[in-house]
């Protein structure tokens, strides 16, 4: 009879946290099919744990394999019911695939286990504006920013909030504080241009300058559609469409316009 070797319980497992490591380098650098790949060996060899599926969740959201990262999340999540990253994570996708009804629930769930995450009230946030939820959205904002005070995203979300309650010189304050810390944010710089527009000379002069190293920097914000991607209210984008009609502007708009969604043209009516 030939001799088959079977390797000992503690050589799969060393072989499992191996493939895992090269699964993980992998990911780092881009390629995140074949950390699939590797990652899917891994749980093979190391079924009951869960930071493999959790490798595997993150390398097949990365490639696009939603559907087959939200099932390794949940046998992840069965394994390890605690972990709060996996809660998140799940609340995230779930909000990538416009389901924000779904990610509210798994986000706090999360946030009970780990209230410390501005990441997750970031999140939290959109979902409750999706929601239209506007002062949950508000309080989830400014937890975030609490949290990690150079967080823009969240500060700049504040001010969205805000503009569509009808307050915009404490939006303007919100994006002001953004621009301090990341100046070239091109959402930010259009945001506050839009709310300077129809102001006085120098406001005027401002917001020109503004729009056009914003559409310059993401020629995309020059489409309606794309701004309501980005949870932008009505009263900001038409502000925004007042802007953008500028003479001024319209050399900005059209190469805005022939640069955004490969040569797509603003559908703003």
């Amino acid at each position: 009879m030939p001799y088959v070797y079977l390797p000992q319980s503690k050589e799969l497992e060393g072989a499992g946290l191996g493939i895992a490591q090269a699964a993980a380098r992998l990911l780092r650098v881009g390629q995140a099919e074949d950390a699939a790949r590797l990652a899917e060996l891994t749980v093979r060899l190391l079924p009951s744990d869960p930071r493999g599926w959790i490798l595997l969740a993150e390398a097949q959201l990365r490639s696009g394999q939603a559907d087959q990262a939200l099932q390794a999340l949940a046998k992840a999540k069965q394994l390890d019911p605690s972990n709060a990253g996996i809660w998140f994570a799940e609340g995230s996708l779930a909000l990538r695939k416009n389901k924000p009804a779904d990610a509210v629930p798994l986000l706090r769930r999360g946030l009970e286990l780990d209230p410390r995450n501005s990441g997750a009230y970031f999140d939290l946030g959109n979902a409750q504006l999706l929601l239209s939820q506007p002062g949950p959205a508000l309080q989830s904002f400014e937890r975030a920013a609490k949290l990690r005070p150079n967080f823009w995203e969240a500060i700049n979300n504040q001010g969205l909030v805000l503009y569509e309650a009808g307050r915009p010189d404490d939006a303007l304050q919100r994006w002001r504080q953004v621009l301090k810390i990341k100046p070239d944010a091109a959402e930010t710089s259009l945001a506050v241009a839009a709310t300077l527009n129809g102001r006085g000379p120098t406001e005027q002069q401002e917001a020109l300058r503004l729009t056009q190293r914003a559409l310059a920097d993401e020629p995309n914000y020059v489409l309606d559609s794309y701004r309501k991607e980005q949870l932008w209210g009505e009263r900001l984008r038409a502000a925004t469409r007042t802007l953008l009609a500028r003479p001024e502007l319209k050399p900005t708009v059209d190469r805005a316009n022939a640069n955004a969604g490969k040569g797509k043209v603003d559908d703003t009516p």
